[in-house]
């Protein structure tokens, strides 16, 4: 059996529907299951059973024998929460749990880190494991996910094969769900539905003009293929980037969004919200070559391409993967 955590979430319902496609259908899924609006991303996939968060270590522990692989995709993930002790419990403990368990039954573990934890990038965006500890992210979400990354990286038990990714920003269907922290192609689309034009925010740094802010958009369908690949693949365990390897403005993403409904371009500008503006990353971009070095080779769907099929096919319809 295959564990799958966050699995009523965005990637994590995302990562079942390929595991479906791929013929396992003896999945264990794991969610807080009581948060409203989440079901449709996990009603129609195929499994054994729905597990609570809060009772899965328990159960677990006790079901360790009938456990293949773990992937570990359920996070809190709202940058714009600041009570550390939240992170503490469900980012960086709760995963600690799931390693020790998997590092004494011999299980392997695939679990979502971020690109949150470059921060600034004053050190890159190199999936170097030397530089982990020196890594300075910008808020509390970011520092849970560089704290087990470190911690991780300092441990003499581990799973047999593990794997810790550097999501960067995903976007893709089944984030209906999400509010506030949906993709930024997920607001234009409604935005665009509802008011005929999108709302980007304005710069705040002069290195940048207004809507010229870089990030490595990565398709969710792509991130997936790469969980599949390092699964079936077996390649040396470590911490691994996990974006395109393309930074991208969030014009080009508007425009691209504009162009899927096929309307012309309208955009307007508004402040970054003071909560977040001394923690607004303005470029990011993955390197992917330690990826590439050990074997993976398929090509990353273009912004263009992503949005497009993201827009077209599941946005206009609400359809689910």
């Amino acid at each position: 059996m295959i564990v799958v955590t966050g699995a009523a979430g965005f990637i994590g319902s995302c990562l079942v529907s390929r595991l479906n496609s791929d013929g396992f259908t003896d999945l264990i899924l794991t969610d807080d299951f009581s948060k409203a609006g989440k079901s449709s991303n996990y009603d129609s996939k195929k499994y054994l059973k729905l597990i609570e968060r809060s009772e899965f270590l328990k159960w677990f522990k006790e079901n360790t024998k009938d456990i293949s692989h773990v992937f570990h995709i359920g996070a809190r993930t709202d940058t714009t929460e600041f009570n550390k002790a939240i992170f503490d419990e469900l980012n960086v403990n709760y995963t600690k749990s799931i390693w020790q368990i998997c590092a004494e039954n011999n299980i392997g573990l695939s679990y979502a880190s971020s690109a949150a934890t470059y921060g600034l990038g004053e050190f890159g965006y190199d999936d170097d494991e030397t530089k982990v500890s020196r890594l300075k992210p910008l808020n509390p979400y970011g520092e849970s996910k560089n704290e087990f990354d470190k911690w991780a990286l300092q441990q003499n038990q581990c799973p047999p094969l593990w794997y810790g990714f550097k999501f960067f920003n995903v976007y893709g269907p089944n984030e209906f769900h999400k509010g506030r922290m949906a993709s930024v192609i997920f607001h234009s689309f409604n935005q665009i539905n509802e008011k005929g034009y999108v709302k980007l925010f304005r710069s705040h740094n002069p290195k940048y003009n207004d809507g010229g802010q870089l990030r490595d958009f990565i398709y969710v369908k792509d991130l997936i293929d790469v969980l599949i690949f390092t699964y079936q693949h077996k390649i040396k365990s470590g911490i691994y980037n996990l974006g395109s390897g393309t930074a991208r403005t969030f014009l080009d993403l508007a425009n691209a969004t504009f162009k899927s409904l096929g309307k012309e371009p309208k955009i307007e500008f508004i402040d970054t919200p003071i909560d977040i503006r001394d923690k607004y990353q303005y470029f990011t971009e993955a390197n992917m070559q330690k990826l590439k070095n050990a074997g993976y080779t398929k090509s990353f769907t273009s912004l263009e391409e992503g949005v497009k099929d993201y827009v077209q096919n599941y946005l206009m319809n609400h359809k689910y993967l």
